[in-house]
């Protein structure tokens, strides 16, 4: 078995994004609101928030009422968005990373450069096509059959 992890950075940048989107009609969500919801450290997220402002995708809100927002659509920000920023690029493995430095002495005649290319572009084309729209929606889907009806 492969094992593709992503670490706890892209997990919980996931989360934290998607939270924000799920909770975006109530203007600028603090961090501290996604950390009691979410269960991730506010410092943690802080770090995660400097990385996410600084590729755009999040806006920061100064003041009172302040807090993060998206910078735009949910619908176009795609999971890739969010991970290559706090992942960096979806490789099984260093060498098949355009522009990488650990190409080992091997590569120009490894077979299974074919393999792990052929993975990390399945990776990223999944990745690419799931929006945090996407994503908004399942959360909507999912807890519809949580919703209790009462009639009277």
């Amino acid at each position: 078995m492969i094992k593709i992890k992503i670490s706890t950075r892209g997990r919980y940048g996931l989360e934290a994004i998607l939270d924000l989107a799920i909770h975006v009609s109530e203007g600028p969500v603090n961090l501290k609101s996604i950390s009691e919801r979410q269960g991730i450290s506010d410092k943690y997220l802080e770090q995660l928030f400097i990385a996410l402002k600084r590729d755009k995708i999040v806006d920061s809100i100064r003041g009172a009422q302040g807090g993060y927002i998206l910078s735009k659509d949910p619908g176009d920000i795609s999971v890739k968005d969010v991970l290559d920023v706090l992942e960096g690029p979806l490789a099984p493995v260093d060498c098949i990373i355009e522009d990488k430095e650990n190409q080992c002495d091997r590569f120009e005649g490894c077979v299974t450069k074919v393999l792990w290319k052929k993975l990390m572009d399945e990776l990223n084309s999944i990745t690419e096509s799931v929006t945090i729209g996407d994503l908004v929606v399942c959360f909507k889907d999912s807890n519809k059959e949580k919703e209790i009806e009462y009639f009277i």
